[in-house]
């Protein structure tokens, strides 16, 4: 039997995107986002909200990169959805972790995260009920360790973060239980 829960943001699993930016100072701004998605082959969207340092790094650089937050930095992660750049100074040096400059965009990528895309600004949306980033893809990095054999991205290598909107909390991607475009062939 179903039961009403009301009105949530029920969905599961939301990836835990670590957004980094420079100020106009330079210095290195990163947030905890998890309303985000790949929105094209090239493409990804996340809707913010526009008071964020991060939005408004974003809009003076056109730049900036999403990095996926993994198990090994789920502290940091942490750290960067509950700390505001707006009232830190020095959030990204409390992290501990490590920014270098993107050679394609400019926007720091944070070296501790598994997987890095770097984005130009390609559109804002701003209307009544959404304000959202809109990224251009310009390249994606990865440390080999989470490769396979191809140097495609092997997710349960990565040890890549999911955030659970129903009790707040951090899972680890898990096990593979089948194969996109082809576990429902036998339906067809």
């Amino acid at each position: 039997m179903r039961k009403d829960l009301g009105v949530k943001p029920a969905v599961y699993p939301m990836p835990v995107l670590m957004i980094a930016t420079y100020d106009e100072n330079g210095v290195v701004d990163v947030m905890n986002a998890a309303w985000g998605m790949i929105c094209d082959m090239d493409k990804i969207t996340l809707s913010l909200t526009e008071t964020h340092k991060t939005v408004k790094n974003i809009k003076l650089n056109k730049a900036f990169t999403v990095s996926l937050a993994d198990v090994k930095n789920v502290k940091e992660a942490d750290f960067f959805g509950i700390a505001s750049g707006n009232t830190m100074a020095d959030k990204f040096e409390r992290s501990g972790l490590t920014a270098t400059k993107s050679e394609r965009v400019n926007a720091p990528i944070i070296e501790e995260f598994p997987i890095t895309m770097e984005c130009e600004l390609a559109e804002i949306i701003d209307t009544d009920n959404v304000y959202s980033i809109i990224g251009k893809i310009v390249n994606v990095s990865a440390h080999e360790e989470v490769l396979d054999e191809k140097d495609r991205i092997d997710i349960e290598k990565a040890g890549v973060l999911m955030f659970d909107q129903f009790r707040a909390g951090y899972y680890v991607t898990g096990e593979k239980v089948g194969q996109a475009w082809n576990s429902g062939k036998e339906l067809m």
